[in-house]
Parts: structure tokens; C-alpha cells; sequence
């Protein structure tokens, strides 16, 4: 990798999170953006950055235990009390 590609990596991982933001000015996401179509390194590290925002986006769902699972759990583990509480 020459120094000058080298640079260009350096310069496009520095302002990565603008680039995904869409906080950079145009012609600075032209750049980016043919530096990106020559150098798969680089586009990688765009790729997996942008997949693990959207994984960290992704809303948690709750689960719920049916009734009838939750009875038959807390029996085999003997703790019928937090079934029944007492008042």
C-alpha cells in the first residue's frame, strides 16, 4: 500500500462517522466515496460500522413467559411461593 493510499485510508476512517451521519460537506462525500470504490479494506470497515449501528438501533423485545411455563418452572424449581404469594 503506498504512503499516499495509506493517507487517504487514514483521512476517510477519521471522518467515518460524519460520512455515515451525513455531516460532511458534498464534495468531501465525493471523495470519500471514490476512495471507497478502489479500496475494499475501507469499504469493510464502512460496512461492519454501519451494520453494528444498526444493531445497536435495533429496538430489545421484551419476551413473556406463558402463565402455564412460568407455574411449571417455578414448581420444578420449588418456589411455589413466588407463585402464591402470601399477603
Amino acid at each position: 500500500m503506498s504512503d499516499h493510499l495509506h493517507k487517504n485510508c487514514q483521512d476517510l476512517l477519521g471522518s467515518l462517522s460524519e460520512y455515515i451521519d451525513g455531516e460532511l460537506p458534498p464534495d468531501l462525500c465525493r471523495e470519500i466515496e471514490k476512495h471507497l470504490e478502489g479500496c475494499d479494506n475501507c469499504r469493510i470497515v464502512l460496512n461492519t460500522t454501519k451494520r453494528t449501528i444498526d444493531l445497536v438501533q435495533i429496538p430489545v423485545e421484551e419476551e413473556t413467559v406463558p402463565a402455564d411455563v412460568r407455574e411449571r418452572l417455578f414448581k420444578r424449581l420449588n418456589l411455589d411461593d413466588y407463585l402464591n404469594p402470601q399477603e
